[in-house]
């Protein structure tokens, strides 16, 4: 969001528009059988040239061998200022916040594997079901893009998922036992930093790129006693890969796709986050 979105426009010689309406399409292929979609809609709009403001509104729909869920995903809003502005280069800040749109307590409604009832993993939710704080900042030019940010959970989830509850699973319980426990999971701090290179051209535009996220402190579940625990090798660095590519129509419309791969990861992800490749097209009409 805001200063650390990847693929921004920049262009010191047009006069962009104070207000932006991206659509967007997003697939992400996670690492056991669930595939994520997720339709955004992504509003940004400036009080003057300096200070604007972002809200994207997602629906998120999974489906896998255990399952289908869809529903509202987390709302995203923020605030960006750019704090230096020069010929050459841009510096912007941005604070802002995530809004759960449920508790990650989704249920199978259905009685298929005699599991009516039971909670899903994670990677079902549509929700990370915690209120997040992030900020960073960035360093933007013609052809670089750098960006830092922070990530935080101020609350828990509430999440039940059990591996028991399962054990009706025709697949067998080492699939069941892939997914990860997330009890009323309150997830680390993440750090992220964003480096991009991009060739800009009167119409087009393309980019490569490295987006590593480093989880500096361990996540926390609860345990059936009721204590919280921190969850070993939790900790660590998420690598992706990143490319792009973009289309101007003309000063008010665009398109672009981006494509992201993961290079490495953290052993142990409560949150299932983890996305083997995803990829976003994306629609944007500046007015």
């Amino acid at each position: 969001m805001g200063a650390m979105k990847p693929d921004q426009a920049y262009n010191k010689k047009i006069n962009f528009k104070l207000r932006a309406l991206e659509v967007s399409q997003y697939r992400g292929k996670s690492t056991l059988s669930p595939v994520i979609y997720v339709s955004n809609i992504d509003f940004a709009f400036s009080l003057n040239q300096k200070t604007s403001f972002q809200v994207k509104l997602p629906y998120q729909a999974v489906t896998g061998n255990l399952g289908e869920t869809s529903g509202i995903g987390d709302i995203s809003i923020s605030a960006t200022r750019n704090i230096h502005s020069s010929e050459k280069f841009d510096i912007n800040a941005t604070i802002g916040a995530k809004i759960p749109s449920n508790n990650s307590d989704l249920e199978k409604e259905d009685g298929e594997f005699n599991n009516a009832g039971s909670q899903y993993p994670m990677y079902y939710q549509t929700s990370l079901g915690s209120y997040d704080i992030i900020a960073g900042i960035s360093l933007i030019s013609n052809k670089w893009l750098f960006a830092a940010g922070y990530q935080n959970a101020l609350t828990a989830n509430n999440n039940q998922f059990e591996w028991d509850e399962w054990n009706e699973y025709p697949g067998g319980r080492d699939y069941i036992i892939a997914h990860d426990i997330a009890r009323e999971l309150k997830r680390g701090t993440d750090v992220m930093f964003r480096v991009e290179r991009n060739w800009r051209f009167s119409n087009y535009n393309f980019s490569l790129g490295a987006l590593p996220i480093y989880r500096i402190t361990k996540d926390q579940i609860i345990t059936p006693a009721g204590d919280y625990v921190k969850v070993p090798k939790t900790t660590g660095l998420a690598l992706t890969a990143l490319f792009s590519a973009g289309y101007h129509f003309n000063v008010k419309s665009s398109i672009k796709f981006i494509y992201g791969y993961k290079l490495t990861d953290r052993d142990v992800n409560p949150d299932q986050l983890t996305r083997t490749d995803v990829q976003t097209i994306a629609y944007v009409y500046r007015f």
